[in-house]
């Protein structure tokens, strides 16, 4: 595993942190990974605070494990194991007030952009709940170790909002989850179709409608409560990052934070990983294909992912948030007539992702 798996952690404000009973003191909060087996928790907090460990999500103090009692030190370094998911409990002494924190991103060895989000703030003042909504790029390149990582996370379903040829060339590792997908040319929203496009603004024009039939099931699924979920893309940025904006939308996660968990693909996208070597003597398969491998050609170095802006410098996101408020009227609108998640399912998708 890679010595940047720091880098994999991302701090988590106050604001984004889950929090029980009052309003906790404690600030600052994020955990990082800093070595294959090992944790970092940081906080800051002027009164002593009670660290926990939980094995699950929805544990609270009193089955989590007491790590350090009273510690005033502000960082704590903990075991982590190879395949389970820590989620640290941090609770004031004096308040009894709980903050929960987890990683953000999965330490995976051969993945990229496979994150929780967790911890928002949303509706009435609560937060995600941690640990039942994953985004992704795509998973074709996992190892054995990721993989045993992945099913740790107990998932019951796979949404892939792939093209045809991505799912072909690309094949998913994650086995023995519920898939669902549903099939599209790459040309649609590549721009080698009969009509290219001039910039990214006509890919993402392509997102409510293209994508629609991929979210009704995304909805249904988390709608039906049947365990942690997880969809994704290629990059897990594009069409993940417009199925995820319509998920915290539905949770009523403000827009700027939306936006900000949007950018952080630009951090932990691994692009390396996305996509298998291709055999160049695959370019006569399709354009797709040809598209796939002349990306490959080059120095041979990494490919880096680019500032999710358009030539304004705004973001895609939010030039496609205008686009659906500008055909539908508004993201609520949109999500009642074309994916069927109306008052009654926003109300029953919060009370159960939400705490």
């Amino acid at each position: 595993m890679r010595s940047k798996l720091a880098a994999l952690a991302i701090a988590i404000p106050v604001a984004f942190a889950v929090q029980t009973a009052a309003i906790a003191a404690v600030t600052g909060q994020k955990v990082e990974r800093i070595a294959p087996d090992r944790i970092a928790v940081t906080w800051t907090d002027a009164q002593p605070v009670d660290v926990y460990l939980a094995d699950g999500p929805d544990e609270g103090v009193g089955k989590a494990r007491l790590v350090s009692g009273q510690d005033r030190s502000g960082r704590l370094e903990l075991p982590a194991a190879a395949t389970g998911r820590p989620y640290i409990l941090l609770r004031e002494v004096p308040g009894k007030a709980v903050v929960r924190v987890a990683e953000r991103v999965l330490p995976l060895e051969q993945g990229s952009n496979f994150r929780d989000i967790g911890g928002y703030p949303a509706a009435g003042g609560k937060h995600v709940r941690w640990g039942r909504i994953f985004r992704s790029g795509a998973t074709p390149m996992l190892t054995d170790a990721d993989v045993a990582r992945v099913r740790a996370l107990g998932l019951a379903e796979l949404i892939d909002l792939r093209s045809d040829e991505e799912r072909i060339l690309a094949p998913t590792r994650i086995d023995g989850v519920r898939y669902s997908a549903v099939g599209y040319p790459m040309s649609q929203i590549s721009g080698t179709g009969p009509k290219p496009f001039a910039d990214a603004h006509g890919v993402y024009y392509q997102f409510p409608t293209l994508l629609a039939p991929q979210l009704r099931i995304l909805f249904q699924t988390l709608l039906a409560q049947t365990g942690p979920v997880v969809y994704n893309c290629s990059a897990g940025q594009d069409r993940t990052g417009f199925a995820t904006a319509m998920v915290l939308s539905a949770l009523g996660v403000p827009r700027d934070v939306i936006l900000a968990d949007y950018h952080l693909s630009t951090t932990y996208r691994r692009p390396e990983y996305e996509m298998p070597r291709i055999d160049p003597a695959r370019r006569s398969e399709s354009a797709i294909a040809a598209m796939f491998i002349q990306g490959q050609q080059g120095d041979g170095k990494p490919r880096q992912p680019q500032p999710l802006y358009d030539a304004d410098h705004r973001a895609l996101l939010a030039v496609a948030f205008e686009d659906v408020e500008r055909r539908w009227g508004s993201v609520d609108a949109y999500l009642q007539k074309e994916l069927g998640v109306g008052p009654a399912e926003r109300a029953r998708l919060r009370a159960a992702y939400l705490e």
